[in-house]
């Protein structure tokens, strides 16, 4: 009896090994099979594959049209050759507040693929006029100007072609923006590099009455000056480190539609990509795939997910919500602790014990193990007898 026992034991623990060793997924690996695996079918309604007209055919038409015929347009997925992988958009890097000469020269002289940076109405070394200056609010002066920013990074890609380096400009107020449009006019047209243009145009989570969106019909009426740019259009947030408490509701997605629509940003056919605070966004998967899945017949759409360093994240969550969209749709731009904890680059996780994230193999050895254990109690339990 002792033996039979023992014996059908130890075939339901094979067979349970071997199940899941069919079943189970690495979810760190993200090759095309796996990462097919891993998306939901119901998200398969709606079409993810770069629009007819890109934004390289976009932008060379701008610069054709202004007489410039041998610029060498480059798309910032490009820039994701870390990874081997030019779709891999989790492996664009990025430089954060550059807002001093010091840090863009840091910048420049770094690997980093984009370079993000706040504009304010301001004075250079707090004298002469305001002007566009790179700053964070409260601040208001800076020791560079908006314009001096634009042709430091045009000189360097110039003259570094094989590793140019994308602009993200973040503005804060439709005043900041309305008043860099005569800057913004004259650099633009000569970039032969991305381009992002960054406003938080709707009010968002979590109860965030505390910081004013920037008026989203002047902000598209003065970006659609700018048909190369990407529009990084997102909500203002609220949010705490130590509570999973909110997510991007469906009313909030419906506002930012409708400010696409009545502004005919679908016209335009303008990139989009929508910057979701992290935290936030993990608890909010629906919602945005119900936003791209509305915006991406006319605009080709992408994700950014952006963490300040203390945001309480639920990781997994967060993970779930990447491969629903696929590496060829998320920007990543978050700390490098939350990142390291996301393991989107490596082939293994670095599971420590039974729970959480782990590989197939470490699953089964904990298995394994778990069953030897109770094989031995049930066998010291049986010599007691």
């Amino acid at each position: 009896m002792c033996y039979k026992v023992l014996f059908e034991f130890l075939l339901i623990l094979v067979l349970t090994v071997q199940f899941l060793n069919g079943a189970s997924l690495n979810i760190s690996t993200f090759d095309d099979s796996k990462e097919e695996l891993l998306q939901d079918s119901r998200y398969y309604v709606y079409n993810i594959e770069p629009r007819p007209i890109s934004l390289k055919a976009r932008t060379e038409q701008k610069v054709q049209s202004s007489g410039n015929t041998h610029m060498d347009i480059v798309d910032v997925r490009n820039m994701a050759n870390k990874a081997n992988d030019k779709t891999n958009l989790t492996a664009v890097t990025w430089a954060h507040a550059v807002n001093s000469q010091q840090l863009l020269n840091e910048a420049l002289d770094s690997d980093i693929d984009m370079i993000e940076a706040d504009i304010v109405m301001g004075k250079i070394n707090g004298t002469g006029p305001d002007m566009p200056v790179m700053a964070h609010p409260p601040a208001k002066t800076s020791d560079i100007s908006l314009d001096s920013f634009l042709e430091q990074i045009k000189t360097y890609n110039d003259a570094h072609t094989q590793k140019m380096k994308g602009v993200k400009l973040d503005f804060k107020s439709i005043v900041v923006f309305e008043g860099s449009l005569e800057t913004l006019q004259q650099k633009v047209p000569l970039m032969s590099y991305p381009i992002w243009l960054n406003a938080d145009i709707i009010r968002g989570p979590v109860n965030q009455i505390t910081t004013k969106p920037v008026d989203p019909d002047r902000f598209f009426a003065g970006s659609s000056l700018f048909p190369q740019a990407v529009l990084s259009i997102g909500w203002t947030t609220r949010w705490f480190s130590s509570e999973n408490n909110g997510s991007y509701t469906s009313q909030q997605m419906d506002d930012m539609l409708d400010a696409i629509h009545r502004n005919n940003v679908t016209a335009t056919g303008q990139p989009i990509t929508f910057p979701v605070r992290a935290g936030i966004a993990a608890n909010s998967l629906d919602a945005l795939h119900n936003l791209v899945k509305s915006v991406n017949s006319t605009n080709e759409s992408t994700l950014t997910l952006w963490s300040s360093q203390n945001d309480y994240v639920d990781v997994e969550k967060l993970r779930q919500l990447i491969f629903s969209f696929g590496f060829h749709r998320v920007y990543l731009d978050v700390p490098e602790d939350l990142a390291n904890k996301l393991n989107l680059s490596s082939n293994n996780d670095d599971g420590k014990d039974c729970g959480g994230s782990m590989s197939t193999s470490l699953m089964n050895f904990c298995l394994i193990s778990a069953g030897i254990y109770m094989l031995s109690l049930y066998m010291e339990n049986m010599h007691v007898m």
